[in-house]
């Protein structure tokens, strides 16, 4: 089969579109024809080292995709043919992939590969981001970093769906245009952003800060309402500087870490919480928003996209 594959670590021109050995299906694993792979800055960090890899070269990206399934075990209640998709399953940069059956999440008729592959992750992080690491109530106000970026697109709408006011953070005039079509009651630019948002919940602070930008970290804290809460899920700009206790204590903070890997921990689980992202999506309460669809073997080039940090939305391989 053909795959999307790096022998070494490095930027993005050490990926290579190869021929290698077709997976072998392990004990309770399907094998899936793959359709369509959602890429992440996860991908970036593999790719570059940051993240920890086993095995030995050459390694295969991707952990997001849809497919139809090939074979599945006895037993499983898949059958061949069936339209699958998964959040968290590795060597999805491939023509084929063997994903454990409770990984795998069966797709509604009416939702293409496409969506599957460019929802899933992002989506069900929105999701657990709004449901698991904070609860959500209608007039919240909820600050989101990184507004435009894939789960900031998707958390804007889910905030919005479930009653908060949003006030969406963003670096330039088209990604601020992009927040405001998906339903945010307020963009704001990336310089001044703390003060900007004390100054539009008159002075209070927000609700809730969700912060996937690391480095913002302190300010986010300072951002928050007397009592209030900040989601840390993301270094994108570097890991955050330490935070006193004490600063959490005098005001009454919370600090929250969030990773989906957290969440998705059984298969009733994934499929759920999928049940409903979908039928956010099919009510038109959510959008996914594709920044570019392009096939495997240009992989290097979406890689590139995405690292420039001027896309806006979600990057779709095709193989």
């Amino acid at each position: 089969m053909q795959a999307l594959v790096f022998h070494q670590f490095g930027d993005a021109d050490v990926l290579r579109y190869e021929a290698v050995p077709d997976p072998v299906p392990g004990p309770g694993q399907a094998l899936v024809r793959m359709r369509a792979v959602g890429l992440n800055f996860a991908d970036v960090y593999r790719r570059k080292g940051n993240y920890h890899l086993a095995g030995s070269p050459p390694w295969i990206l991707g952990y997001e995709g849809a497919g139809e399934v090939v074979t599945a075990p006895e037993g499983s209640g898949l059958q061949p043919g069936q339209r699958v998709g998964f959040a968290d399953s590795p060597f999805a940069n491939a023509a084929l992939c063997a994903v454990d059956v409770s990984r795998l999440i069966p797709l509604p008729d009416d939702t293409s590969f496409e969506t599957a592959a460019g929802s899933l992750l992002q989506g069900l992080t929105a999701q657990y981001l709004c449901r698991d690491s904070y609860t959500v109530r209608p007039g919240d106000w909820a600050v989101v970093h990184a507004a435009a970026g894939g789960v900031g697109l998707l958390l804007v709408q889910i905030l919005k769906h479930l009653g908060a006011r949003v006030i969406g953070i963003a670096s330039t005039d088209a990604k601020r245009q992009a927040v405001r079509e998906v339903g945010a009651d307020v963009v704001i630019p990336t310089e001044g952003w703390s003060q900007a948002v004390k100054s539009l919940t008159d002075g209070r602070g927000a609700d809730v800060v969700y912060d996937s930008v690391g480095s913002t970290l302190r300010e986010s804290l300072g951002a928050a309402r007397t009592g209030g809460t900040v989601v840390f899920y993301g270094m994108a700009a570097g890991d955050p500087a330490p935070v006193d206790p004490r600063l959490l204590m005098d005001r009454s903070l919370t600090l929250v870490g969030g990773d989906l890997w957290n969440v998705l921990t059984t298969a009733e689980e994934r499929r759920t919480r999928a049940t409903e992202l979908f039928s956010w999506i099919r009510s038109g309460d959510v959008t996914l928003r594709l920044s570019q669809t392009l096939a495997l073997r240009d992989g290097a080039q979406a890689h590139r996209a995405l690292e420039s940090r001027q896309t806006i939305g979600k990057i779709v391989l095709l193989p």
